[in-house]
């Protein structure tokens, strides 16, 4: 008999820890954002690196062109982006999906900034948010500051929380 409630708290414990090194990959504000060069929906190479020290780089992973959540998500990106553009911050999207599939999602929503193809996972392994045993990346959102180092991460499945959060992050970067 007390074999199972053991047996059953090794489990807990063993889930949680699994759940724990999952997201333990993420990259935390004040952690120096890893590097990265991806191509866009026109085969464009993009480079953090030509950016670090330029702009301010509001770098955001979604699961899916065309899908209801990603599509809220890219318009209203699209539609803060003048207001972004002033505050000297570069906007760019990363997903699994293919160059033409970005080009069509870009088209349907007049979207005015690049989306990178990762195909095979790499800046999405880079910044710890690849879904595990998919070929998909979670809704992350990283602002990533002139020095390099990310100022805000927002992980959440809801596209308006990543517009709050990300407003709230780079109103605090004017006042420093």
């Amino acid at each position: 008999m007390k074999t199972i409630p053991f047996l059953c708290l090794l489990i807990i414990g063993s889930l949680l820890l699994s759940v724990t090194n999952i997201f333990a990959d993420v990259p935390k504000a004040g952690d120096t954002a890893p590097l990265f060069a991806g191509q866009d929906q026109d085969g464009k190479t993009i480079k953090l690196k030509s950016l670090i020290g330029k702009q301010i780089v509001l770098l955001y992973f979604y699961p899916k062109d065309n899908t209801p959540g990603c599509t809220k998500e890219a318009c209203g990106f699209r539609d803060r982006l003048s207001d972004l553009q002033k505050q000297n911050v570069q906007v760019i999207g990363v997903s699994f999906d293919s160059a033409d599939s970005h080009k069509q999602f870009i088209a349907q929503n007049q979207l005015n900034f690049p989306l990178l193809t990762d195909p095979d996972g790499k800046i999405a392994d880079a910044y710890g948010v690849q879904v595990v045993g998919r070929k998909q990346a979670r809704r992350v959102s990283f602002l990533i500051g002139l020095d390099g180092k990310i100022v805000h991460v927002t992980d959440s499945g809801n596209p308006q929380v990543h517009f709050d959060e990300m407003n709230n992050a780079i109103s605090g970067l004017k006042k420093k």
